[in-house]
């Protein structure tokens, strides 16, 4: 449950013959439950991608297809969070979350069973019942991600969702997902322009060159995590302190400044904070 594949996809804006293109060849792979980070210069169809296997965007050519099912369109199997929280100010945290399952018809037992649990999980019981005005940024996202969580997605698409945070908060965010991943597992596309925070949270990091984008490279990361046992630290800045990190890091950014120089000076941030 929960596999994607992109089977010789590309996407022009416009016109094929005239238009702009935006993505080329894409073929890639993401096994259930696996989580993969893509990285690139801005621009290069990133999002795009995303948008795609949300149903959002139709590929010009190709397909891209979840759980052996041809994407045409949104679908409950799959669940986006996105930079900007976009939660109801008039609804309280628990309302919120709950908002998708009502819409699904959930009687209202299985609704509050399911909420409490995400509340748990999320670690949200103490502001169940606050407003998002009384939320920090970080606290609201947790609530669209336990939003998304709630449904049970085969697929949840992350497209830079800490990227409107403060440097502090977006770091303990991504130890947040980074613990989420382990416990409660989904696969997860996930778009950001930090190099650290794809090698922090991904089991595979996927490179692309500048627009029209192509895969340049995918990097395994989780082998590296396991052999070097990652998970024996609690805070990310001792995670980033370890050789094998810093190793992968510096590749990926490497990688990368190639693809800004010969885009004569793309816009490109690695920085933890796109701000």
């Amino acid at each position: 449950m929960g596999s994607i594949r992109f089977d010789q996809v590309n996407k022009f804006f416009g016109p094929k013959k005239d238009g702009l293109k935006v993505l080329e060849n894409i073929n890639l792979d993401i096994a259930e439950k696996e989580f993969v980070a893509i990285v690139g210069p801005s621009g290069c169809g990133k999002t795009t991608c995303l948008r795609i296997v949300a149903g959002f965007e139709q590929p010009t050519t190709g397909t891209v297809v979840v759980n052996n099912r041809r994407v045409t369109g949104p679908g409950p199997d799959r669940a986006v969070v996105f930079q900007h929280f976009a939660l109801f100010p008039w609804k309280t945290v628990r309302q919120n979350i709950e908002l998708g399952l009502r819409n699904k018809g959930l009687p209202r037992e299985e609704r509050s069973d399911l909420v409490a649990g995400v509340l748990n999980l999320m670690g949200l019981e103490s502001h169940a019942d606050a407003f998002p005005h009384q939320l920090s940024g970080g606290m609201q996202q947790r609530v669209a991600i336990a939003r998304a969580y709630v449904l049970k997605p085969e697929v949840l698409l992350m497209d830079e969702p800490f990227g409107a945070l403060d440097a502090q908060t977006r770091v303990v965010m991504q130890e947040e997902l980074v613990r989420l991943a382990r416990v409660n597992p989904r696969t997860v596309l996930f778009i950001t322009h930090s190099v650290e925070e794809a090698v922090y949270l991904a089991d595979r990091v996927v490179i692309m060159t500048r627009r029209p984008g192509r895969i340049k490279e995918l990097l395994d990361i989780r082998s590296v995590r396991e052999a070097d046992n990652w998970s024996r630290f609690s805070k990310i800045e001792d995670v980033m302190d370890q050789e094998s990190f810093v190793h992968l890091r510096t590749h990926v950014w490497k990688s990368l400044r190639e693809e800004k120089h010969e885009g004569r000076g793309a816009d490109l941030s690695i920085g933890q904070n796109k701000n």
